[in-house]
């Protein structure tokens, strides 16, 4: 079975097309568009660099799609059935990079200047964190500006530990690209959301920030949503100690059957992922929302925010989850399909399609 597994999920990989950026058709106005604002800490072909670099792209989504589904671009480049590059550009620097987020946030109405940030996760092109970032942002419609941040990705199913170098290599540029964004002026509130391997670079980064003496950061991250973490239990509970009290929310997006954390809880030799704990009570004593989705795994299960457009309608209409949760178990207000209970300190959510 393990030996299946391990095939499985590494032959689904190196199957799967790649992303890379394809200019739009010129003369082509998108009907749909979503403007990602990145910092790097490798260049487009998956170098690393010292220092974070920064840049504007505007992703052209193609409009005869389903939700959930995410085309990358061939190098014809069909604007009606895939992600296209559609016009942005490299910015000077990291005070260019805020100026410009800053004129962005001044033409928008107040209740729609959030920034979120979105890490990428393990096996990750730069063309594909980009376009991850748009699809999430126009098929969760996420209100305000869309920030990327992506790390150095050795973009080979294989590279499981090379990845989890190249996450901690970018450990600063986090902490610097988190500290642009909350000094931006005129924004509203900042969320940070971190997928599978990301999430131990999100981690790490709100860690170092508490040991380097800013809790003052810490504490203008409006919330933290960590999908299907890859990350080992002991040490998110280690980071956690570090850190002190968490953003809040906090949420942490699972699913007991995700393929993908099982094998990387195999290669760890590991029982378990945060990403894949069966319920709430590993962090019971935690101030944390728990979040299982296993109910709408799709392929392999490690991404079921962005695949299942009926779990992505359900989140939508969740609103602010610390708005909603109710104090004892029951059924969450507004929460379709959503049965909540409390774990000690932790919230758990199972979510059902047929609830």
């Amino acid at each position: 079975m393990r030996r299946f597994l391990l095939c499985l999920v590494l032959i689904l990989a190196a199957c799967a097309p790649r992303g890379t950026l394809v200019m739009a058709p010129e003369g082509y106005r998108p009907p749909i568009l979503e403007t990602v604002w990145i910092a790097s800490q490798r260049t487009p072909d998956g170098q690393h660099v010292p220092q974070p670099w920064f840049s504007r792209i505007d992703v052209s989504v193609p409009p005869e799609r389903a939700a959930g589904d995410l085309a990358y671009p061939r190098p014809d480049g069909d604007p009606a059935a895939q992600f296209l590059v559609s016009g942005g550009g490299r910015l000077a620097g990291a005070d260019a990079f805020r100026r410009a987020i800053e004129a962005d946030l001044a033409g928008r109405a107040p209740d729609d200047r959030d920034i979120i940030l979105f890490v990428h996760g393990y096996n990750y092109s730069f063309a594909e964190g980009v376009y991850r970032t748009a699809q999430l942002a126009h098929d969760l419609r996420l209100p305000g500006v869309h920030a990327h941040f992506s790390w150095p990705s050795r973009m080979k199913p294989y590279a499981y530990s090379g990845d989890r170098d190249g996450a901690l290599y970018s450990r600063d540029g986090l902490v610097q690209t988190i500290d642009l964004l909350a000094r931006t002026r005129g924004r509203g509130k900042i969320v940070l959301m971190a997928h599978s391997m990301g999430s131990q670079l999100l981690m790490e980064g709100l860690r170092q920030m508490a040991l380097s003496g800013r809790r003052d950061l810490i504490d203008r991250v409006d919330g933290v949503v960590l999908i299907s973490p890859d990350l080992d239990l002991r040490l998110f509970r280690s980071q956690v100690r570090a850190i002190g009290p968490l953003p809040w929310p906090f949420v942490i997006l699972t699913s007991p059957r995700d393929r993908a954390l099982q094998l990387a809880a195999l290669i760890s030799d590991e029982p378990v992922r945060l990403g894949n704990i069966p319920d709430a009570r590993p962090v019971a004593d935690l101030d944390v929302i728990v979040v299982d989705t296993g109910a709408f795994d799709t392929g392999i299960g490690h991404f079921n925010l962005a695949d299942s457009p009926t779990l992505q309608q359900i989140l939508r209409r969740a609103g602010d989850l610390d708005n909603i949760l109710p104090q004892e178990g029951g059924v969450a207000p507004g929460l379709i399909g959503g049965a909540v209970s409390r774990v000690e300190q932790a919230v758990q959510v199972v979510l059902s399609p047929a609830f």
